[in-house]
Parts: C-alpha cells; sequence; structure tokens
C-alpha cells in the first residue's frame, strides 16, 4: 500500500525517506480483543502502529487493581519506551477493540532510528503526545467525577474508532477507568439517562458526542484532540456545527491492505 494510503497518523506522517527504512520490516497483522501486544517488564520484541482497533497500556498495583493510563489507535504506536531508549516497560499492552495494523521488530526499529535523526525526532514527537495524554488521564482521573471520566474515555475511543459503536463490557471499562464495576454502572445509566448515549450488552452507542464533550466540562479539550490535527479548527470553544463537522471527518476512512 501506499504510504499516503496509510490510515495510522505516526507512519503516515513520516518523510518518505523514513518511511523507507520501516517499510520493508512491517507486516500486516489482525489485533484480536485481549491479545497481549507488551508484557509488563519483560523485553519488548515488536512494537505496532494500528489502522483499526485499539490498544489499552494499563498499570497494575501490587494486590492486582489495574487501571489504563494510556491508549492507543490509529494516531499512534506501541513501544514507546522504546523509543525512549529502554527494553520494557512497568505496563502492560493490550487489545481493548479488535482491528488490524502494521508490526515492526523492535531491531528494525531501533537500526532505523539509528540511521536517521528526523526519523528519531518524528518518533519522540509522538512520544511526548503520549505522555501529555497519560498526564491529562492521571489529572482527571484525580479531579473528575466518575461521569465525566467515563465521557472523555468513551469520546477518546470514538476518535479512533469508526462509527460510534464501541462493543466493551462493563467489567472492562471498570479496569479502564480504574473504577469499581457498579460505579461504572451507573455512570453509564446517567449518560443515557440524559440522551447521550445507547447502552446495551457489551454495546455502547455515542448518539450526542456534542452534549458529551460538554458533560467532561473541559476533561475532554484541545490536548485529547491535537493528535489528530483537529484542535485548532475544532477547538472545544468553538460551535457545536464546527465539532460536529469534526467528528464526521475523523469517521469512515479505514483501509487493510498489504504494503506493496
Amino acid at each position: 500500500m501506499p504510504q499516503s494510503l496509510l490510515r495510522n497518523h505516526v507512519l503516515k506522517t513520516l518523510s518518505s525517506e523514513d518511511f523507507a527504512l520501516l517499510k520493508p520490516s512491517l507486516h500486516h497483522v489482525e489485533l484480536g480483543i485481549k491479545d497481549q501486544l507488551e508484557v509488563s517488564y519483560q523485553p519488548i520484541e515488536h512494537v505496532y502502529f494500528p489502522e483499526m482497533g485499539i490498544a489499552s497500556m494499563v498499570a497494575t498495583m501490587t494486590g492486582g487493581r489495574q487501571s489504563e493510563v494510556g491508549i492507543v489507535g490509529h494516531d499512534g504506536m506501541t513501544g514507546v519506551a522504546v523509543i525512549l531508549g529502554q527494553d520494557r516497560s512497568p505496563n502492560e499492552t493490550y487489545i481493548q477493540v479488535a482491528g488490524s495494523g502494521w508490526i515492526l521488530p523492535v531491531e528494525a526499529l531501533r537500526t532505523a532510528i539509528a540511521a536517521s535523526q528526523s526519523l528519531r525526532e518524528s518518533l519522540l514527537r509522538y512520544a511526548h503526545a503520549f505522555l501529555v495524554q497519560s498526564s491529562r488521564t492521571a489529572l482527571v482521573n484525580g479531579h473528575s467525577k466518575i461521569e465525566e471520566r467515563l465521557a472523555r474515555w468513551l469520546l477518546m475511543v470514538q476518535d479512533r474508532v469508526e462509527g460510534n459503536k464501541i462493543y466493551l463490557t462493563h467489567e472492562f471499562l471498570a479496569t479502564m477507568l480504574g473504577a469499581r464495576r457498579p460505579g461504572v454502572t451507573t455512570a453509564l445509566q446517567m449518560l443515557e439517562y440524559r440522551g447521550l448515549v445507547h447502552a446495551r450488552r457489551g454495546e455502547i452507542t455515542i448518539v450526542d458526542r456534542v452534549g458529551m464533550i460538554q458533560l467532561t466540562h473541559g476533561a475532554y479539550g484541545d490536548e485529547e484532540q491535537s493528535h489528530f490535527g483537529l484542535a485548532s479548527a475544532f477547538g472545544i470553544g468553538q460551535t457545536l456545527a464546527g465539532c460536529r463537522i469534526a467528528a464526521i471527518t475523523r469517521f469512515g476512512l479505514g483501509f487493510r491492505e498489504e504494503l506493496t
């Protein structure tokens, strides 16, 4: 597939010279729910560039309590630790929404980074964007109500999937938000009561995206949108019509061909 037709933002925005360094080692891969991409404290062997679907980076406390600290869709890649010069992460990464993407051996990535300063700089920019996302998640988890956190999380997932349907269980949502399942269920019922979502077993449909953004009270803002190139054109303070246009332009494109 030509680079211009790739959906993954990191690969698509590389210079043609830098993409050429990675292309021979890139292979298409299907990504199934709960597929393990990184194991905590184990050497990272491959990095993934999703075209469709979502991966979650999850931190675990002593005692087994878990919370999501970052998500990766077609906006990014796994293996931020590798970009930063490490060979492993204390967190685990697995697929939460099935899809497909590209897999690259870590050694091939390291070789390419060593050969190109511009590639290194491009990947470091993404690593910075991911760390901003993680710091925002920590801020929101510490200061926002659970319904605001849930709305933000659903919006961020919608940014990375096609359409308005998200296939997840309440138990999975509780892990992602670091909350108890009954609290997540109550928050989801509140969103449904307000007409923002429609929920049924294993499926959540976002009905009113603009209303969801307003409900977050700033927890979903320019930082959450900036890596998609939308914050400047459709900031949170812009018109509701602008928000709806942004939503339409984001969803509906997807390519699953092999590189040629």
